[in-house]
């Protein structure tokens, strides 16, 4: 009905800019996700760039001894941006050509009949899961053996929906998922808001974004409506067009939207995002739960103890791998994200490290010759990342490892916080 409206004025007006995008803008276009992957942490999953100079595979006499993989949910419906797709509608339902409405596209009028269905379990699309859980081969593949009957989840119901998906793929039965209110735990490493009563820095981190959404949203308001005679889109209504793009993505892998911007107003989209990410990130990764996540893999690679288990797989959200990331400074910026301008080089990239259905691998690996002791390595969606805080040689460099050693050395801060200490209080506790 009404998007095709928009879809085809759009089509001739905007016929200049094909060779911008490289792809057109006619109604029957199918846009593949990978000519645009930076849709924020709302990004279908897609493997991370390769990075130059790092190689892709350990030495052949290396073996994986230790896993544990920290796993994002599958894609889900909105939560809250539902009202400005809603708002869209109603605006282009007072467009002055009905005539139009019998387009061939009508995406967005099917996702809305859609939407309200996937709230049930919190607003999480199956069939969308099912299709970024197919990857799930490469992993049992390249792992074989490893075992566990312990997985962790987060209590909200798409993450246990995605851990079952991945333990019944990769074992072929049930494992037993654990969510992690049930361990009874004073730190929810997961689920951070629910342990660490200050972590609530979105409101401050709101006047930030809505400086940076002032130098982009008008402008593409004001292109769009110049296209659209006798139509004026608010900065509600392009908000809505802009998470058009992702949230119909996800269900149906294709989303005419998409193509309605140019590349450099997604880039805005994509970094307004991070801007609230890295601001959250920011605030108590230091101190909890990301810093828990680094104590995990410290106590349970180190094994003082003597009963670690090889695999440990764990289920949460994007927030989750986005602090541990924060923890051990492997994506903080020397100059924080600013709402002025973008950084060109910048190392917080949420639609890479934290996409639908991304994958935190950790190794801790053995070699008979290449290294000695034991090493570290994270896999982040597909690739090697990289651990520059604890890299000591140019082999380390080579490989994107360090040795566990120098891992432990170089987490220490993060290792040595407790729950209920004056750090732990200055970050987590309201009236300290």
């Amino acid at each position: 009905m009404y998007i095709p409206t928009l879809i085809n004025v759009l089509q001739v007006s905007l016929s200049p800019l094909v060779g911008i995008f490289g792809f057109g803008f006619l109604a029957n276009d199918i846009h593949p996700v990978d000519r645009w992957s930076k849709f924020r942490v709302l990004t279908p999953y897609h493997d991370r760039p390769y990075v130059h100079g790092v190689r892709a595979d350990l030495p052949a006499d290396c073996t994986v001894d230790q896993l544990v993989l920290l796993h994002r949910h599958g894609s889900r419906g909105p939560e809250g941006e539902d009202v400005y797709i809603n708002k869209l509608v109603e605006t282009l339902k007072q467009l002055d050509h009905p005539e139009l409405f019998t387009a061939q596209f009508a995406i967005l009028e099917t996702w809305l009949q859609v939407q309200p269905r996937s709230k049930k379990p919190d607003n999480y699309w199956p069939p969308t899961a099912v299709r970024q859980w197919r990857r799930l081969p490469r992993f049992a593949l390249h792992y074989p053996g490893f075992l566990t009957d312990f997985v962790l989840s987060s209590t909200t119901q798409r993450v246990i929906d995605s851990a079952s998906y991945f333990t019944q793929g990769m074992f072929g039965r049930n494992v037993d998922i654990v969510t992690v209110d049930k361990l009874e735990l004073p730190v929810n490493w997961i689920l951070p808001w629910e342990s660490c009563p200050k972590f609530s820095p979105w409101v401050e981190l709101e006047a930030e974004r809505a400086k940076w959404a002032k130098k982009y949203i008008p402008l593409v308001g004001q292109r769009l409506s110049a296209l659209l005679p006798g139509t004026e889109l608010s900065d509600e209504d392009i908000r809505g067009a802009l998470n058009a793009c992702p949230y119909v993505l996800a269900p149906h892998n294709v989303s005419p939207w998409c193509g309605v911007f140019e590349p450099h107003e997604l880039a805005a989209f994509d970094y307004e995002s991070d801007l609230i990410s890295d601001g959250i990130s920011g605030t108590v990764s230091s101190a909890v739960p990301g810093g828990d996540v680094v104590e995990l893999l410290r106590y349970s690679f180190s094994n003082t103890t003597g009963d670690a288990q090889e695999l440990y797989l764990e289920f949460g959200h994007g927030v989750t791998i986005l602090l541990v990331l924060s923890a051990m400074n492997l994506n903080k910026d020397v100059i924080p994200l600013t709402p002025e301008y973008i950084p060109p080089n910048r190392k917080f990239r949420g639609s890479e490290q934290s996409p639908f259905a991304a994958r935190m691998i950790w190794e801790k690996f053995t070699c008979k010759n290449s290294f000695q002791g034991p090493q570290v390595r994270l896999l982040l969606n597909g690739e090697t990342y990289p651990l520059a805080p604890c890299q000591k040689s140019l082999k380390d460099v080579r490989f994107g490892t360090c040795s566990l050693s120098e891992f432990v050395k170089a987490n220490v801060f993060s290792t040595n916080i407790r729950y209920g200490d004056e750090t732990w209080n200055a970050a987590c506790v309201a009236e300290h």
